[in-house]
């Protein structure tokens, strides 16, 4: 059987490793090349009229350099505003990252519901519409945490979290109402997952602590299907291909990930493809 086509996971940093890892539990067949851009991060920072330039000429360029089936775009910040350029300007399937505000909605009994994410995600239009759409008649509240995704990539690459900034971040996520209390955060930032049982041992009280990346892969899924693109159905994993737009050496962070995520073959610097 002949081995698929890759499928391109980009994100601005390592965070998007946590989209990958629930891609290879879904399809562990399927081959993946994930690009971190660190040379770009934090995407938080950016002007929104400058992101969507960066992001869609990075990934045009990996494209189609790899040549892969689809492209998942693993970052809430960057899907919200790079998508429509980067379906324009690619003719394959283009998977992004959005807020699970719907699932939030629906899951919710104390009706109150906290989106935690980097200040890019929780200003866009984007982010007002899904809630316009799916969560009318709830109470959320957006919460834009500076710095929790460099926190994430700190202590994945260093193993050191300092836990009263963490706390401090978080925070604002906890509102009490009329007696009741939020009981979903919704974790907008495919960093903040590597953080989720930090942040559950610090919280003020128990919340579902809400993870996109299980339904981004069963997305995922569904798209190469309809477009008949392979799976990899029937095939051993093979190694992810993982490559850094900086050319930084990430491996301290492949190290601190061991047992939450297959093999992976390397860290290479993605201006050599």
């Amino acid at each position: 059987m002949a081995e698929p086509a890759p499928v391109l996971v980009f994100d601005s940093g390592i965070g998007g490793l946590t989209v990958a890892r629930e891609i290879r539990r879904l399809l562990p067949g399927l081959p993946l090349v994930y690009a971190a851009d660190d040379a770009g991060f934090p995407y938080g920072a950016w002007q929104a009229e400058a992101l969507p330039r960066h992001c869609t000429d990075v990934v045009a360029r990996l494209a189609g350099a790899l040549r892969p089936s689809a492209v998942v775009i693993a970052c809430n910040t960057a899907s919200t505003l790079v998508l429509p350029p980067l379906r324009a300007a690619l003719d394959i399937p283009i998977v992004g990252t959005v807020p699970a505000i719907k699932p939030a909605a629906e899951r919710t009994r104390s009706g109150l519901v906290s989106v935690l994410a980097t200040p890019g995600t929780v200003t866009r239009d984007y982010t007002f519409d899904l809630i316009h759409r799916f969560a009318p008649d709830v109470a959320i509240t957006l919460v834009g945490a500076r710095r929790l995704a460099g926190l994430a990539e700190e202590a994945l690459r260093r193993g050191r979290l300092d836990a009263d900034l963490l706390a401090a971040e978080i925070a604002p996520c906890f509102v009490e109402k009329g007696g009741r209390r939020t009981d979903v955060v919704v974790l907008a930032c495919t960093h903040f997952p590597l953080l989720a049982e930090r942040m559950a041992e610090i919280a003020p009280w128990p919340v579902e602590w809400l993870d996109p990346a299980p339904a981004i892969a069963r997305r995922l899924r569904d798209v190469l299907l309809a477009s008949g693109a392979a799976t990899g159905e029937g095939l051993l994993a093979a190694p992810v291909r993982m490559l850094a737009t900086s050319g930084a050496d990430l491996s301290s962070a492949l190290g601190l990930l061991s047992g939450q995520m297959p093999a992976i073959s390397g860290v290479e610097a993605a201006s050599s493809i």
